[in-house]
């Protein structure tokens, strides 16, 4: 009788453990994970151009934080409409900054030689990890008080479609 109750006492000790092992890994995960309607974490980074870019101070403007990489082929597909995209809205009071997460500079180079980006670039490794972000291309359309409004976290969106378009004008 004795041992059934250890047992027991075993079973249940582990089963309390597991769940709180979940529970730690969900809380974890979910913090690290920004969604619309949270604050965007904040960064200054400086961008090929050499200006500087910071949540949530960037002038009043919509920011489209892009990440991408040069070996994601829907960052690629894409790459044409967010450049037509970030050129439309240029003197819109709407700020495109991309970033690569691109470890090798090499690839990187060759990528903006080749599309030659009419937005901010940047190849960082860190700011990515801050949003949660760990697939590619992923978006967030962040408001002038440095909330994340719109997550976009579909491949391959065609930035000049009318959907699109009309969300972005509701915002300015």
């Amino acid at each position: 009788m004795r041992r059934v109750k250890i047992e027991w006492i075993l079973r249940a000790g582990i089963g309390v453990m597991l769940v709180a092992l979940v529970f730690v890994l969900y809380a974890a995960i979910y913090q690290r994970i920004v969604m619309a309607g949270d604050r965007a974490p904040k960064f200054t980074i400086t961008a090929d151009n050499g200006r500087s870019v910071s949540i949530p101070d960037f002038g009043g403007k919509v920011l489209v934080l892009n990440f991408w990489a040069s070996w994601c082929q829907p960052c690629v597909e894409e790459e044409p409409s967010l450049n037509a995209f970030a050129q439309q809205y240029a003197d819109k009071g709407v700020v495109v900054l991309g970033v690569s997460v691109d470890k090798d500079l090499g690839a990187y180079q060759k990528f903006i030689e080749r599309f030659r980006p009419s937005f901010l670039t940047v190849r960082n490794s860190k700011i990515n990890e801050d949003y949660g972000t760990f697939i590619y291309p992923e978006s967030y359309f962040i408001d002038s008080s440095g909330m994340v409004v719109r997550k976009l976290d579909v491949a391959g969106i065609n930035w000049t479609d009318p959907q699109m378009i009309s969300f972005v004008n509701s915002l300015l």
